[in-house]
C-alpha cells in the first residue's frame, strides 16, 4: 500500500509541472505513461510485493481534433495578418521614398528652370541698364534747363559733377574696402540674407564666362548710380533726409528674383553709404566706381565659393 501510495505521490508531483501525452493500457489497466518534453516512458506496476492488485484510475483530458485544428487556423491567420501587415508598411515606405525622390527631382529641376541663360542675361542687362541711364539723362537734363529758367530746382547736372581728384581715389578704396568687408560678414552671420543673395546670383551668375562679370558689374553699377545719386539725389536736396529717401527708394527696387527684404535691408544700407560719399566729393565718379567694383567683388567671390553646378 505504501508503494502505490508513493507511486501515485510521485505521479501526481510529476503533473504539477508537466504535461503528458499518450498513455499505454493493456487489458483495460493502465501500465505507462509519456512524457510530453523528454519522451520518458513511465512504468506503473500492476501489483505491490505483497502480491496487492493496484486499483487505479486515470483520467486524459486532450485536444479535440477541431480543437487542434481551430488553434492551427487561428495561429496560420494570426501569421498571415502579420505578413500583410508587413507587406502594407513596406508598401507605405516604398512609396514615401517615391514621393521624396520625385520631391527632390522636381526641385532640381525647378532649380535649372530658374538659371538664367547668358544671352538673357547680358541682355536684360543692357536693356534694363539702358533704360535707367537714359532715366537719369532725362532727369538731369530737365533740372538744367528749369534751372536755367529761373525755377526752383536745383541743378544736378552741376551739384553732382564727373570731376575726379586723386584723393577720390583713396576715397573709392576704402567704400570698396568697407561695402565688401560688410557684405561678408553679414553673408557670415545672416542666413536670411545668405539665402537671399545665394538665390539672386546662383539665377544671374551661373551661366555668365569670366569675362561676363566686368558686364554685369560695371553696367548697372554706373547706370544706378547716375539715377540714384546722380539725379535723384540732388534733385530732392543734397542733405541727409535727400540721402535716406533715395537710398530706400534704392533698396525697394532690389526686391525679387528671389531677394528678401534682408537684401531690401542691405541694398538701402550701400545707398546711404553710396550717398554721403557723392556730397563729400561732389563727385558722380566716386559711387560709380565704387559700386562697379563692389558688384564685381561679389560676384567674382561667389564665383570662386560655390560649388559647381551638377
Amino acid at each position: 500500500m505504501a508503494l502505490l501510495t508513493n507511486t501515485l505521490a510521485n505521479i501526481y508531483s510529476l503533473t504539477n509541472h508537466i504535461s503528458w501525452a499518450n498513455s499505454t493500457f493493456m487489458g483495460g489497466k493502465l501500465t505507462g505513461l509519456y512524457l510530453n518534453d523528454s519522451c520518458q516512458f513511465l512504468q506503473v506496476p500492476a501489483k505491490s510485493p505483497s502480491g496487492d492488485k493496484f486499483c487505479t484510475r486515470t483520467f486524459a483530458r486532450r485536444k479535440s481534433v477541431k480543437k487542434w485544428r481551430r488553434d492551427e487556423q487561428s495561429q496560420n491567420g494570426m501569421a498571415l495578418e502579420r505578413t500583410e501587415k508587413g507587406l502594407e508598411e513596406e508598401r507605405v515606405l516604398l512609396s514615401d521614398n517615391s514621393s521624396l525622390e520625385d520631391d527632390s527631382a522636381e526641385s532640381v529641376q525647378t532649380t535649372v528652370n530658374n538659371i538664367a541663360s547668358r544671352s538673357d542675361v547680358l541682355q536684360a542687362c543692357t536693356v534694363t541698364s539702358g533704360l535707367i541711364a537714359a532715366l537719369g539723362i532725362l532727369i538731369r537734363q530737365v533740372s538744367h534747363v528749369a534751372s536755367m529758367e529761373g525755377l526752383p530746382i536745383l541743378d544736378c547736372s552741376t551739384e553732382v559733377s564727373f570731376g575726379i581728384e586723386m584723393w577720390h581715389l583713396e576715397l573709392i578704396t576704402g567704400l570698396v574696402i568697407l561695402v565688401s568687408s560688410c557684405r561678408y560678414l553679414l553673408l557670415k552671420t545672416w542666413p536670411d540674407f545668405a539665402e537671399s543673395s545665394e538665390a539672386a546670383n546662383h539665377q544671374v551668375l551661373t551661366s555668365l564666362q569670366p569675362l561676363d562679370y566686368v558686364v554685369v558689374s560695371f553696367l548697372p553699377g554706373v547706370t544706378e548710380e547716375l539715377l540714384f545719386r546722380g539725379a535723384l539725389l540732388p534733385l530732392f536736396g543734397m542733405d541727409w533726409k535727400s540721402v535716406l529717401l533715395a537710398a530706400t527708394i534704392f533698396g525697394v527696387l532690389h526686391l525679387g528674383n528671389g531677394r528678401k527684404y534682408s537684401f531690401a535691408v542691405w541694398a538701402t544700407f550701400v545707398g546711404v553709404v553710396y550717398g554721403f560719399a557723392t556730397i563729400v566729393s561732389s563727385s558722380l565718379v566716386v559711387p560709380m566706381a565704387s559700386h562697379a567694383l563692389n558688384n564685381l567683388a561679389g560676384g567674382l567671390l561667389w564665383r570662386l565659393t560655390s560649388k559647381p553646378a551638377k
